[in-house]
């Protein structure tokens, strides 16, 4: 087997406003839309935004985590800033080797982006 990539589930309680702020803020594209599920990506990173109606395996609404390494961090901070994103955790180096932020979603799943760098010593 070869793994290929992976989509996180966030759980949301209104799932056309979710994709709203996915898309036009954050500039994640629609994938496809099942029921009460929308699945979108960037790049390779996907994300399946499960609403209310959901039947099935249902986690707490904005209890999600997701972690995306990326090529640049500062410039896509911004853009989404200005988009009125909650930028709860402002970019900075980490002493873990990255350089990150952090975002929360309207129902308060958390999106961190980072951007390898050197460790400090």
């Amino acid at each position: 087997m070869t793994t290929e990539c992976a989509a996180t589930i966030f759980q949301v309680s209104d799932l056309a406003a979710a994709t709203v702020f996915y898309t036009e803020t954050l500039g994640f594209n629609l994938d496809f839309e099942f029921g009460s599920v929308v699945g979108l990506h960037h790049g390779n990173v996907f994300i399946h935004l499960s609403g209310p109606a959901s039947q099935g395996n249902k986690k707490a609404i904005g209890e999600g985590h997701m972690y995306i390494f990326c090529d640049e961090v500062d410039d896509y901070f911004a853009e989404i800033a200005a988009k009125g994103a909650d930028a709860f955790i402002p970019p900075a180096d980490r002493p873990y080797g990255v350089r990150d932020f952090a975002v929360r979603d309207p129902d308060g799943n958390i999106l961190a982006f980072g951007k390898s760098i050197a460790p400090e010593n």
